[in-house]
């Protein structure tokens, strides 16, 4: 006789007598209900909130979640009410290029916002009582500025990290930026990589002091704002530690887009041309990681034991196997510089975006992949979680933001044929300029293919004709854009490295 599957309704009866007999608190059976699998597998599309007019590049809930605040590439931040679809506030950023991050500082009775962008600058819009808004500019970096991190609880402090390699503390109280270190590769590439691109920041929401950065290189660094001295008499610029999967260091074809941390102080990270992988804390290298550390010759992480969120394989030494990072896989980062992030009460999943445009849900234990959704027709570079209940925000080439909720009546399965493998890219920055291609190609040299017989020189010449045919393409889409700027279905090369 078949037994009927015990569903996740089934499953909360239990939980719900014991609240009712004072056996289990009311919060605690809240959030595992929240957490519940089933409300993960009913999400649905709510609604769009259509007014940018250009890409939207990000979203974020204030700290009661009523509010949600997007930036965007025509310069504009909107304030939703994201239940009702309408727009509370409407305002320029102060920005000359694409908005790529807009958030609420903490108990500022979301008035105050704290914006970065593809100019470089970080800007404050302050919300006055009549209404209106005021901008004004507080630093910039040399390059594109993708991301901040806001230091919890705290209505003055962020950290602001750019294509520059710089990494800046700001304090709203002073007005002033305090540019900490420039981000800078490990030694063995000194001599060709002068700084580290950084497309991501994250703090620890147990320890403010920690926080985290990544991008052109296959490492995650952790600093300790503590050692900083701010009368500058000291070094600031050594991390205290490192983290990277084994079989990607020494890599030098992979770069980091996303960040973020749990509230069990786990870190996320998200790799363009490869996988997601999630960190405990005892899983770093340590503030001097040996670069020479073996790695697989196969960049397919199955290759060594990754196998759809598996974290050991038989042949895993006791000790090799606390150091492996959980990985989650499916998606495709190969675009965009894509966030990543936790969903749930407890942080229970993952979610990100793709170049497919679906979003993809994994069990951050074991991961195993729950769920697909989709989303754009082109790519979703951002996923937010609502900070109480089970809703997301999702936003990426297209011109809206969707909003999702469990409302669907039956629960969704996942489709057939999902897994995507990444497909290289070659560069994880668009040319843009004859500084970009000839900054590229005074690296090439050393990134020449190792061999002891004569195929380096073909594997450089080949490197070469990719940079020039890169560059032109560049250029002529650049020309392109100009010329499709009123038209909202045109998707350029701008739009895809945003």
């Amino acid at each position: 006789m078949n037994k009927r599957p015990i569903t996740a309704v089934y499953k909360a009866l239990p939980d719900l007598c014991n609240r009712e007999l004072g056996h289990l608190p009311a919060r605690n059976f809240a959030l595992r209900l929240a957490a519940s699998e089933d409300l993960v597998l009913r999400l649905d599309l709510l609604r769009k909130l259509q007014k940018h007019r250009g890409c939207v590049n990000t979203v974020s809930f204030n700290a009661d979640g009523d509010i949600l605040v997007s930036g965007s590439d025509d310069l504009r931040v909107i304030l939703w009410d994201w239940e009702t679809g309408r727009i509370k506030l409407s305002f320029h950023s102060g920005h000359a290029n694409n908005v790529f991050q807009a958030k609420f500082m903490p108990h500022s009775d979301d008035r105050s916002i704290v914006t970065c962008a593809a100019d470089g600058q970080v800007r404050q819009a302050q919300i006055l009582e009549n209404g209106g808004v005021e901008t004004k500019f507080l630093a910039k970096h040399q390059g594109r500025a993708h991301k901040l991190a806001i230091e919890p609880g705290s209505p003055h402090i962020f950290y602001t990290c750019g294509e520059d390699g710089s990494v800046q503390h700001f304090d709203l109280r002073t007005g002033s930026a305090t540019e900490l270190f420039t981000c800078q590769p490990i030694k063995d590439r000194w001599n060709y990589m002068p700084v580290i691109h950084l497309n991501a920041i994250a703090i620890d929401p147990r320890n403010p002091n920690l926080f985290a950065v990544a991008g052109s290189d296959e490492y995650t660094r952790l600093y300790d704002i503590r050692k900083y001295k701010w009368d500058g008499s000291t070094d600031f610029g050594q991390p205290t530690d490192y983290f990277c999967p084994p079989h990607l260091i020494g890599d030098e074809r992979v770069g980091i887009t996303g960040l973020a941390f749990s509230e069990q102080r786990e870190l996320l990270v998200s790799y363009n041309d490869e996988f997601i992988y999630l960190f405990t804390q005892d899983m770093g290298l340590g503030p001097n990681p040996d670069p020479g550390s073996p790695k697989s010759m196969n960049s397919d992480a199955s290759e060594i034991g990754f196998n759809h969120g598996s974290v050991s394989s038989p042949s895993t030494m006791d000790a090799d196997e606390k150091i492996t990072p959980q990985i989650f896989k499916g998606h495709r980062n190969c675009e965009t510089v894509k966030g990543v992030n936790f969903f749930g009460p407890k942080c229970e999943y993952v979610v990100s975006g793709s170049d497919c445009g679906r979003i993809f849900i994994w069990k951050k234990k074991g991961g195993q992949l729950i769920r697909v959704m989709e989303a754009d027709k082109h790519v979703v570079n951002c996923i937010e979680s609502h900070p109480h209940t089970m809703v997301l925000a999702s936003s990426g080439i297209e011109h809206d933001i969707k909003i999702w909720t469990p409302k669907a009546l039956e629960k969704a399965t996942l489709p057939k044929n999902i897994e995507q493998k990444p497909k290289a890219r070659g560069w994880m920055y668009r040319i843009a300029s004859p500084e970009d291609l000839m900054l590229q190609l005074f690296s090439l040299p050393r990134r020449r293919v190792r061999t002891e017989s004569g195929g380096g020189n073909s594997a450089t010449d080949r490197d070469l004709l990719q940079l020039i045919l890169t560059f032109n393409a560049n250029s002529d889409s650049s020309n392109d854009d100009e010329e499709n700027d009123n038209d909202e279905d045109t998707i350029s090369q701008d739009d895809l490295f945003s």
